[in-house]
């Protein structure tokens, strides 16, 4: 929506006092997102704003009181947005939520990270979860051709795009309404990647039912060196009986069976998984099965959310477990989670990692590894969009730390490269269940045919020079992104009220300033201490 905009000729602002108008992106999914919605429309009507509401929310509940007098655009129909933003900036209540044929992938688009294409493969879904309001907004599945696919990743690849994000209510469900599947529309992507693995895939979050069938084929797309080693398959909950009051069309069995493959034929593999607490009927013991089973595989990345009931869903019939249980059990397997230590064993090793993006604290850089582990480093910022190997010094509890190494720079010809090895596997020569000690490496991610040896004897081959001029690199990359992101910090805290403008509030120094003053002040101190012994030695010769 905001591509077409843009494309239009409107600006997009930062500063929602100075915005003729306010878009708002909505969320159905839980009783919070809808929510803060609320909230924002409240504020908008405040200030005399036009409004626009989209997504799931007018779609799945067009009659909610907040939308009244509101323009509002379905999910299929956001290709008008600019028609709606005209009609609504000259006073008329616009309402376009009629479904329609999918809207084109190659419509105006305004990434957040430049470096990422969020790419839906389909919308809607096959199940009928008795929580899920989404479904009343998004409906039934509805899947695009592999060949519009196709061109779409052609065409983001010579934008500069390094990770393809594939989207979907439930990837594994792909094709199923046009007659293909969701390993044929995968490996025809992964065909059009550059064979370096200078640009990555992520597959999007599939539920059990659909990939049960798929789990091998599945397992050789994840194996591919351009394809991180990472999948989301909700769970839910431990126990059959509430999978079953769920809808869930599965049992914890199956679930097992995915993961315990999944892990078994891809090295390095992670996957994530989500859990709702307090479902209507959960019993003691039905949480003391979703507590065993989160225990048992120490998943790196767990989703707990407590349970909403969303208006017009049959959970919202349901009997309610008293909110006191819930918020108790979210908070014990909360702490259940955060004492797993899933990256450890980790320090010490070299990994390649792909960098897209600046880390929160505005210093490091973030980088994943091939199993989409997040490595945060110290780099200049023209890594962004590179990849490269690193030593990982530290390890977090969400995170791991590294130092760059080198660089992986992209081959020449990647289509031929592509040709001459179509099914690379540099998988299988790290260990099973875990990182392998000596990685092997080359610049198109097959350390099989490009016979390298391993990264101790190049880097005895290159000698030392190349880490220590990267790490002189690093470090003032980061002391001029640190000096930048304190003074935007502080810039933002005056904008927003937050710190007051008192007499003298420039003139504090942060740590950096102090770090950089101190260097000037030495080095002038030095060259003083030069001259007064040059001249104390001339007049002692004189």
């Amino acid at each position: 929506m905001a591509g077409q905009l843009s494309a239009f000729g409107y600006s997009l602002s930062d500063d929602p006092d100075h915005a003729d108008l306010w878009l708002i992106n909505t969320c159905t999914v839980k009783s919070p997102s809808q929510s803060a919605m609320d909230t924002i429309i409240s504020k908008g009507k405040s200030s005399n704003k036009p409004l626009v509401v989209a997504g799931c929310v007018p779609q799945g509940s067009r009659d909610l009181k907040e939308l009244e007098g509101i323009s509002i655009v379905g999910v299929q129909q956001i290709d008008r947005v600019v028609e709606i933003v005209e009609e609504t900036l000259k006073g008329h209540e616009v309402r376009l939520l009629t479904r329609k044929k999918l809207p084109a992938l190659d419509l105006p688009k305004v990434r957040k990270n430049k470096f990422v294409e969020i790419l839906p493969i389909n919308v809607g879904c096959l199940g009928a979860c008795t929580y899920c309001k989404t479904k009343h907004a998004r409906g039934h599945l509805g899947s695009y051709t592999i060949d519009s696919l196709v061109g779409r990743v052609k065409s983001v690849i010579s934008e500069g795009v390094k990770e393809i994000w594939l989207s979907s209510e439930d990837t594994g469900a792909y094709g199923r309404d046009i007659g293909v599947n969701l390993p044929t529309l995968l490996n025809a992507l992964v065909a059009e990647l550059p064979a370096d693995a200078s640009t990555m895939l992520r597959i999007g979050m599939t539920n059990p039912p659909y990939i049960l069938e798929h789990l091998k084929e599945i397992a050789e797309i994840l194996r591919h060196p351009c394809v991180y080693s990472f999948l989301h398959v909700p769970v839910q909950s431990g126990s059959d009986t509430i999978l079953s009051a769920m809808n869930r069309e599965y049992t914890v069995s199956e679930f097992r069976t995915v993961v315990d493959t999944l892990t078994e034929l891809v090295p390095e593999m992670q996957i994530a998984t989500d859990i709702i607490c307090g479902f209507p009927g959960e019993t003691d013991e039905d949480f003391l099965q979703t507590i065993n089973l989160i225990k048992e595989y120490k998943l790196p990345q767990v989703h707990i959310s407590q349970f909403y009931p969303r208006p017009g869903t049959p959970a919202a019939r349901m009997k309610k477990v008293p909110s006191n249980v819930v918020k108790r059990r979210s908070r014990e397997l909360t702490n259940v989670f955060e004492s797993f230590t899933p990256y450890s064993g980790m320090e010490g090793k070299v990994e390649r990692i792909w960098i897209t993006d600046i880390a929160s604290d505005g210093v490091h850089l973030v980088g994943h590894t091939k199993g989409y582990i997040q490595v945060l480093v110290l780099a200049p910022d023209n890594m962004l969009g590179t990849s490269a190997m690193v030593k990982i010094t530290s390890v977090g509890r969400w995170s791991v730390f590294g130092d760059v190494i080198e660089t992986v720079n992209p081959v020449s010809d990647n289509k031929a490269l592509n040709k001459l090895v179509p099914n690379q596997d540099c998988g299988n020569s790290a260990k099973t269940g875990g990182f392998s000690e000596e990685p092997e490496y080359c610049a198109c991610g097959n350390d099989i045919c490009c016979g390298q040896g391993t990264l101790e004897n190049n880097d005895n081959s290159r000698g030392s020079a190349v880490p220590q001029n990267q790490s002189k690199r690093n470090f003032i990359g980061w002391m001029l992104r640190k000096r930048e992101h304190l003074h935007k910090t502080v810039e933002s805290e005056l904008a927003s009220g937050s710190v007051k403008k008192q007499e003298g509030i420039m003139r504090k120094w942060d740590f950096v300033d102090k770090v950089l003053l101190g260097g000037i002040s030495i080095s002038i101190l030095t060259i003083m201490a030069l001259v007064v012994a040059v001249m104390f030695r001339v007049i002692w010769s004189q």
